[in-house]
C-alpha cells in the first residue's frame, strides 16, 4: 500500500491545482481521476463550449459584413469542420493537462474509478492509497430532469452535444439558465430552429431582470423563441421527431423538434465513492457537505470544486483549491472563503456578467441604494465596432461602496474583475469615476458608469443653483 501526505481525487481544474501546489510545497501527492485529466472544463464545458461560440459569432459577423462595407455571399456553416474545430481547440488546451508534466512535478498520477475504503483509505483501480489527508474534488454531471418519456427519448446534454455529427435542424432546449442560453444561440446561429422551455418568468432566472428581459430580445433577433412559465409534462417520440409536452399560465402546447436538450442544472459527482466508508456526510442533490474551510465531517478530509455544490464555476473551483489545499496541509493557518464578492459571466452575445446583487436583492437587504446606468450605445468603442447593444448597472449603497455589477454587453466579462475588485476591497464608485480609463476602449463603459455618481450629485438639486450664484458673482 501506497502511503501520501495528500491524495487529490478528481482530475479537473481543483485536483490539478491543488496537485501541482502540494507537489511544489514538497508533499507526497497522488492524484486520481477515473479517465483523463483536464476535468468538465476541458472535455465537456467551458474550452469546447466557448469555440463553438466563437464559430457561431463568426457566423453572425459574416451575415452582417454589409454594416460595414464588406461584400460577401450566403453563409455556409459546415457543421462537422466547426465541431473539428473545436477539438484542435481543446488538443491545444490539453497539453497543459499532461499526466506526464505533473509526473515531472512528482505527483503520482492514477487512472480508475475508486472509492473509500475507510476514512484514510482509497482504493483506485488495483491500487490501495493511504493518506494523511485527502481533497475530493470530483465535479458535477448534467442533471436530467424527472420528466415522463424524456429519458427514453435520449435527451442531449451539454456533454453529450459536442458529440453530434449533423446540425439538428431544429431542437428544444428545457432550461433557460447559462448552458441552455448558450447552446440555444449556438444552434440558432449555426442553423438550427432553436425554442427555449423556461418555468420560470425570465431567462438567467439568478440575474438582474431588466437584463435579462434585454438578452431575450437580442435572442430572439437571432431566431430563438423563449416559452416562458412553462411546465414540461412529457416528451414522446413520434415518427422520429421529438413531441415535448408542456403546460403553462397560457394552456397546454406541444413543441415539435428533432431534439430535445436538457439543461436543467447539475448534480454533484458523489455516486460510487463510497463517502459513507470514509465516514463523509452528503446529500446526493446537494453535495458534500463542508465548512467555510472546506473541511468535511472527517477533519482530514476537504473537498472543493462542483462537487460540493455551490458556485459551479471553473475559477470558483480553483480558488477553492488554494482554500482546501492550504488548510489540509497547514491546518494550524485556518483560511475562510470569502465569497461576497464572486463574479460569474454567460457567454451569450452579448455577455451577461454579474459580480454581487441585484437590485432587489440589495434592496431586502439595505435600507438606501443607488442604482447606476449607463447603455453601450454611448460607449464610442462600442459604436464603432458594432456592439452597442447591452448596458451597465451598478447598485450601491449610501457611501458609494458596490454592492452589485451587471454587466449586459460586449466582452462583459473582461470588463468584470475592475467591479469585483472594487468590492472586495472596498472601494467606492468615485475612486472608479477618478481613475483615467483609456480612450477609446470599451472600459471606458465602467467609468461612464461611474460617472452617473457625480452626475447626480453635481448636476441635481441644490448643488447647481449654488454654483450658478458663485460664478455669476465672480466667487468660483
Amino acid at each position: 500500500m501506497k502511503e501520501f501526505d495528500l491524495v487529490i481525487i478528481g482530475g479537473g481544474v481543483a485536483g490539478l491545482v491543488s496537485a501541482s501546489g502540494a507537489a511544489q510545497l514538497g508533499a507526497r501527492v497522488a492524484l486520481v481521476d477515473k479517465t483523463s485529466l483536464g476535468g468538465d472544463c476541458l472535455r465537456t464545458g467551458c474550452v469546447p463550449t466557448k469555440r463553438l461560440v466563437a464559430s457561431a459569432k463568426v457566423a453572425s459577423l459574416l451575415r452582417r459584413a454589409g454594416e460595414f462595407g464588406i461584400k460577401t455571399g450566403a453563409v455556409e456553416v459546415d457543421f462537422p469542420a466547426v465541431m473539428d474545430s473545436m477539438r484542435r481547440t481543446q488538443d491545444r488546451i490539453a497539453e497543459n493537462d499532461d499526466p506526464e508534466r505533473f509526473r515531472r512535478m512528482g505527483v503520482e498520477v492514477i487512472f480508475g474509478a475508486g472509492k473509500f475504503l475507510d476514512p484514510y483509505t482509497f482504493e483506485a483501480g488495483d491500487v490501495r492509497l493511504k493518506g494523511r489527508r485527502f481533497i475530493i474534488a470530483t465535479g458535477s454531471s448534467p442533471l436530467i430532469p424527472p420528466v415522463t418519456g424524456l429519458k427514453e427519448a435520449g435527451p442531449l446534454t451539454n456533454e453529450t452535444a459536442l458529440g453530434l455529427k449533423r446540425l439538428p435542424a431544429s431542437i428544444v432546449i428545457l432550461g433557460g439558465g447559462p448552458i441552455g442560453v448558450e447552446f440555444a444561440q449556438i444552434f440558432a446561429r449555426l442553423g438550427s430552429k432553436v425554442t427555449i422551455i423556461e418555468k420560470h418568468g425570465q431567462v438567467l432566472p439568478r440575474e438582474e431582470s431588466e437584463l435579462s428581459a434585454l438578452l431575450k430580445d437580442y435572442l430572439a433577433e437571432d431566431g430563438v423563441e423563449v416559452v416562458f412559465n412553462a411546465e414540461v409534462k412529457e416528451v414522446k417520440t413520434e415518427g422520429g421527431v421529438k413531441a415535448i409536452y408542456t403546460r403553462s399560465p397560457a394552456g397546454e402546447r406541444v413543441f415539435r423538434a428533432e431534439e430535445v436538450m436538457a439543461a436543467t442544472g447539475r448534480r454533484p459527482n458523489v455516486e460510487g465513492l463510497a463517502l459513507d466508508a470514509a465516514k463523509v456526510e452528503f446529500d446526493a442533490r446537494k453535495g458534500i457537505k463542508t465548512d467555510d474551510t472546506l473541511r468535511t465531517s472527517q477533519s482530514h478530509i476537504y473537498a472543493a470544486g462542483d462537487c460540493i455544490g455551490s458556485f459551479a464555476f471553473t475559477h470558483v473551483a480553483e480558488y477553492h483549491a488554494g482554500i482546501a489545499l492550504g488548510n489540509a496541509l497547514f491546518p494550524f493557518f485556518k483560511r475562510k472563503l470569502q465569497l461576497s464578492a464572486v463574479p460569474w459571466t454567460t457567454f451569450a452575445d452579448p455577455e451577461l456578467a454579474r459580480v454581487g446583487l441585484t437590485e432587489d436583492e440589495a434592496r431586502e437587504r439595505h435600507s438606501h441604494i443607488k442604482v447606476y446606468r449607463f447603455p453601450f450605445a454611448s460607449v464610442d468603442r462600442a459604436v464603432i465596432e458594432g456592439e452597442a447593444k447591452g448596458v451597465i448597472k451598478v447598485v450601491a449603497d449610501k457611501k458609494s461602496r458596490i454592492l452589485g455589477a451587471h454587466i449586459l454587453g460586449p466582452g462583459a466579462g473582461e470588463l468584470l474583475p475592475e467591479f469585483t475588485l472594487a468590492m472586495r476591497k472596498s472601494i467606492p464608485v468615485t475612486d472608479i469615476s477618478r481613475t483615467i480609463h483609456v480612450y477609446p476602449t470599451r472600459s471606458m463603459a465602467l467609468k461612464r458608469a461611474a460617472d452617473e455618481y457625480y452626475k447626480e450629485r453635481l448636476f441635481t438639486g441644490w448643488f447647481p443653483k449654488a454654483s450658478r450664484f458663485l460664478i455669476r458673482r465672480g466667487l468660483g
